[in-house]
């Protein structure tokens, strides 16, 4: 089998104190961290579509990186010269599993039977590589957004042809993902949304998409798929309203049709802040709700209006994700997935491995000090505390449903004024820092 990338070995865990650009200084994947290891926390992923596909291309500017195992074409013999490489990129990063859409993988035909075609061809290689390699596919998706056939949206289109269409592809992408060995399923609904509401039946679209969802949780049960289907949240882009626009906003339409039992999110970073959100707050919507399923691990620039997909190198961030993390129990059978893409202006090899390593490094740092921060317990007996006055008394009797409006007026009258307590935020806050630094 041929090197596509010469010249670079398996990246070794070299310690904090490696000034060595391709090494890692904090991921040591079999360290025990809180009982379990490192790797098994994190379950790091690579993005196919970034990582292998990525070209450098924006809407200003074409193509700058040029990989030796891409062509440029759109044959089947590039399309497995992309998939061998990306196991040999995964070897030698050290990363146990991937992530796909299905025209990531293998080219679109002219037809949906030539598509699926090029699909179960390059899936049957894939299967032999992942046995040969021990890599696993973290989740599978349909790109449901690039054809054009999918310009007013996919199961949210006014046409019912291009519904059934997607249905088609979804369907296929299901059974490959269940070939694969995929623990997961994403659905991210890139035109499921509105450019103006004056040409839209909302509604209508919203109950189209429900069913589309009810219809793909019940051929999870046909074929049976044992892994979690993940509906990932973004508000905007491409379209000017999108209809999972946050944590909260998906939450609350499953549960509205009744779809909240079969279906988990996949939250990312960098579309939490374009919904006006922090990373951590998608995060813990997610989680309180029972649904925290896996994790895009990403970052945008807070100073641009758009998805910029860059690699999460921000320790704090890090760390208050790998909170929630930890304290739901773990990841599950998600893991978090470099949605990531190295910067148009980063065009060799070895950026990719460097954008990579930094990105582990920072989860990892950040999975330390949430593993540190938990076992101290100072800042959450600080959260404790500053609830004290629910765990007895009035507190108790609201929480419990025992207590009324009329009742509440009586405690109110005889206690009068209430004393203000300070939030301590910026105690809160140093002492994070404290913990990071």
């Amino acid at each position: 089998m041929p090197e596509f990338i010469p010249g670079i070995k398996k990246i070794k865990y070299e310690g904090p104190d490696s000034r060595n650009v391709l090494a890692f200084r904090h991921y040591n994947a079999d360290e025990i961290i809180m009982g379990k290891k490192m790797k098994d926390h994190l379950r790091f992923a690579v993005a196919y579509w970034h990582t292998l596909r990525g070209s450098g291309a924006d809407p200003f500017g074409s193509q700058t990186m040029c990989r030796p195992w891409d062509d440029g074409s759109d044959s089947i013999a590039n399309a497995e010269r992309r998939l061998r490489a990306n196991f040999e990129f995964l070897q030698k990063l050290g990363v146990e599993y991937y992530c796909f859409h299905d025209r990531d993988i293998a080219p679109e035909g002219k037809t949906l039977p030539q598509s699926n075609k090029n699909l179960g061809a390059i899936v049957k290689i894939a299967r032999q590589l992942q046995n040969n390699t021990g890599i696993k596919l973290l989740w599978g998706t349909a790109n449901l957004f690039s054809h054009p056939r999918y310009m007013c949206g996919a199961s949210t289109n006014p046409d019912a042809h291009v519904f059934a269409y997607a249905a088609a592809q979804v369907k296929k992408a299901m059974e490959v993902t269940l070939e694969l060995g995929g623990e997961n399923y994403v659905f991210w609904g890139g035109r499921e949304g509105y450019q103006t509401l004056l040409n839209t039946d909302m509604k209508r679209e919203l109950d189209h998409l429900a069913r589309f969802l009810s219809m793909a949780h019940n051929y999870k049960k046909e074929i049976g798929f044992k892994g979690a289907l993940l509906i990932e949240p973004k508000p905007k882009e491409p379209m000017r309203h999108q209809y999972d626009f946050d944590a909260a906003t998906v939450i609350g339409f499953l549960k509205g049709h009744g779809l909240d039992k079969g279906f988990k999110l996949n939250i990312e970073a960098n579309h939490a802040t374009l919904a006006g959100h922090t990373f951590e707050h998608d995060l813990q919507t997610a989680s309180d709700a029972g649904m925290l399923g896996s994790i895009d691990a990403n970052t945008g620039d807070l100073l641009l209006g758009w998805d910029t997909d860059q690699f999460p190198m921000d320790i704090k961030s890090c760390t208050l994700a790998m909170l929630v993390v930890l304290n739901q129990g773990g990841i599950g059978a998600g893991g978090l997935n470099f949605d990531a893409k190295v910067r148009r202006e980063s065009i060799t090899i070895e950026d990719l491995f460097t954008a990579h390593i930094g990105g582990m490094d920072a989860f990892a740092l950040g999975l330390k000090n949430a593993a540190r921060i938990i076992t101290e317990g100072s800042l959450k007996k600080m959260v404790k505390d500053r609830y004290q006055s629910w765990e007895s008394g009035i507190g108790a009797a609201i929480e419990s449903g025992k207590a009324s409006f009329v009742e509440l007026e009586k405690w109110a009258l005889a206690h009068g004024e209430p004393t203000p307590r300070s939030g301590n935020q910026e105690k809160f806050e140093s002492m994070l820092n404290s913990r990071i630094i």
